[in-house]
């Protein structure tokens, strides 16, 4: 376990680090921190050159080093859930990140550096449950780009690039104050909605009271009633708070989607 977890949070040593360093299926080498109180980037992570994958999320980090794109082995990069209010320029230097999860954290338009717009090798990035209203025109070179969250911002207007973005495939823009009024942009969010993802089977024990009522009452209303049977899609979940963005009611030999978030408080 981490030493010295106080007011300060936990710090975390190179020793640590080093002995949470698993291999993924696929062979990478991935780091998690994730959950442990950590306030302060742990710069000795920087030393370890051949990690491929890090998880920091649902920490209290408010700022990520300068050098942080020192980190050049990083292909997946998870920082979900901390309190950060910035992303530094140098992230433009993580050439080989395919994966980075920026969402639930204090960023705003401001804090986004145009230097974004060099992560051309990205395939995902979620920047939902920040304070955004706009994204850096440079972003248009994420020629590779797949999924983009954007959901619970600040957008008013869709970014006008994401129509170049010929390789995006599933935009979430869900819970922005979006003006439709400007011309095709309803048109364009239809064109970038959501395939259907992998389905998980959850036992209805494993929700809140709150949660539950709401699901039986979604398929009450259109189906009459719901089976014990009930699927959650994990397409985009940002935050240990979000259960499931997307349900699936099956009765007898019908199906029906639900596209909602469902929140355990």
């Amino acid at each position: 376990m981490p030493k010295g977890k106080g007011a300060k949070g936990t710090k975390v040593t190179l020793k640590i680090a080093k002995k949470a360093i698993r291999m993924t299926p696929d062979g990478r080498r991935r780091l998690t921190l994730s959950n442990m109180g950590i306030t302060i980037f742990p710069k000795c992570l920087l030393k370890l050159t051949n990690v491929d994958e890090l998880d920091l999320s649902r920490n209290l980090i408010q700022k990520l080093p300068d050098n942080i794109g020192n980190f050049s082995s990083l292909r997946w990069l998870d920082l979900h859930s901390n309190k950060l209010e910035s992303v530094p320029e140098s992230i433009s230097n993580l050439v080989g990140l395919t994966h980075l999860n920026l969402s639930n954290n204090r960023l705003t338009s401001a804090g986004l550096p145009s230097t974004l717009g060099f992560l051309t090798s990205l395939k995902s990035l979620n920047l939902g449950m920040n304070q955004l209203d706009t994204l850096p025109t440079t972003m248009a070179a994420l020629g590779n780009l797949q999924e983009l969250g954007l959901f619970d911002n600040l957008f008013i207007n869709l970014p006008e690039f994401l129509s170049a973005l010929r390789n995006l495939t599933k935009v979430n823009m869900k819970r922005n104050p979006l003006s439709y009024a400007q011309g095709d942009a309803e048109g364009m969010l239809k064109e970038k909605s959501e395939p259907e993802g992998d389905v998980y089977l959850v036992h209805e024990s494993s929700l809140c009271r709150t949660c539950l009522k709401r699901c039986k009452e979604q398929g009450e209303r259109i189906l009459g009633s719901v089976t014990k049977e009930t699927y959650f899609s994990t397409e985009l979940t940002s935050n240990t708070h979000i259960v499931a963005n997307k349900v699936k009611l099956k009765k007898g030999n019908t199906t029906l989607n639900l596209c909602h978030l469902l929140f355990c408080f």
